[in-house]
């Protein structure tokens, strides 16, 4: 069965910019690279050629899961998203009862997820322990050190 991947519009336009950037200019670039190095002679023993046509496997990889990603993406009406308990798409206030460190991220799909923007996928660990909660409720987090416990101090958009 094909998993969905949830995004919102800004998200899937993200996903589109990028496919076209890889598709348009990294490909490209990459094409000049083989055949400058291809130019040069002998190439079982051009390492500017192998490595070339490495970066063309790697970056075919990556537009073949971006285009993978796209079609399966499904859109969320962020309007519609409700609040009272934690989901996809909401941004949940945290508190680590032990540090009383207080935190905020907002839950979205894989494709989406970027900590330096305090954007979690859904499916780490954290958020997965999140998922169905309301305000107040207090989750325990596995963690490679131990159980870590979040209270959660507020649900929005």
């Amino acid at each position: 069965m094909a998993t969905v991947n949830y995004v919102t519009e800004e998200g899937l336009q993200r996903l589109r910019k990028e496919l076209e950037q890889l598709k348009n200019v990294e490909r490209p670039k990459i094409s000049q690279q083989i055949a400058e190095a291809r130019d040069k002679g002998d190439l079982s023993e051009n390492a500017e050629y192998d490595a070339a046509k490495e970066a063309q496997g790697l970056l075919e990889l990556r537009i073949s899961k971006l285009e993978a990603v796209i079609a399966k993406s499904r859109i969320i009406d962020e309007s519609k998203i409700d609040i009272s308990q934690v989901q996809i798409m909401t941004k949940v206030k945290l508190e680590n009862i032990t540090t009383k460190t207080v935190m905020e991220y907002m839950l979205v799909a894989e494709s989406e997820a970027n900590i330096k923007e305090n954007r979690l996928s859904i499916s780490t660990p954290i958020a997965k322990s999140l998922l169905g909660k309301k305000v107040g409720n207090v989750v325990e987090v596995q963690v490679p050190s131990g159980i870590v416990k979040f209270k959660i101090l507020k649900i929005s958009r």
